[in-house]
C-alpha cells in the first residue's frame, strides 16, 4: 500500500464533509495523515519517500493521504495552508492537529505512535 492521492470529492467522501458538517466528524475507519504538498516544493520531495515508507510500515493501522495544493486549491484554502509541506494528523476520536514543515521520520513515527495509535 502506498500513500493515497486525495481529491476534494474523495476528501468529502472519505475524510470529512465540510460542506454540510459544522463540527469535525472524521469518516475514516483508522487514523490518518494528510500531507499537503506541491510538486515544485523541495522539502515536500524530501518527505514524500518517508511517507511512502511509513505507509508501508503502518499499512494496517493508519492511512496516509496526499493533497496537491496546486490542484486542490479549495482544500488548501479550507485548511488555511500557508506553507508546505503541512501535515494534518487525524486521530480516530480526537480533533485533528496541523503541523507545518518537513518532519524527519523519527518525529513522524513519534506522532503516529503517541497521537494516532494511542
Amino acid at each position: 500500500m502506498a500513500t493515497i492521492q486525495l481529491t476534494k470529492e474523495k476528501f468529502l467522501e472519505d475524510i470529512f464533509d465540510y460542506t454540510s458538517e459544522k463540527e469535525w466528524k472524521f469518516k475514516g475507519d483508522k487514523p490518518a495523515i494528510i500531507d499537503f504538498y506541491a510538486d515544485w516544493c523541495g522539502p515536500c520531495k524530501m518527505v514524500a519517500p518517508v511517507l511512502e515508507e511509513l505507509s508501508n510500515e503502518f499499512k494496517d493501522q493508519i492511512n496516509i493521504y496526499k493533497v496537491d495544493t496546486e490542484v486542490e486549491e479549495e482544500l488548501a484554502a479550507v485548511f488555511r495552508i500557508r506553507s508546505i509541506p503541512s501535515m494534518l494528523f487525524i486521530p480516530q476520536e480526537k480533533q485533528p492537529m496541523m503541523q507545518a514543515g518537513a518532519l524527519p521520520k523519527n518525529a513522524l513515527e513519534d506522532i503516529i505512535n503517541k497521537e494516532l495509535l494511542n
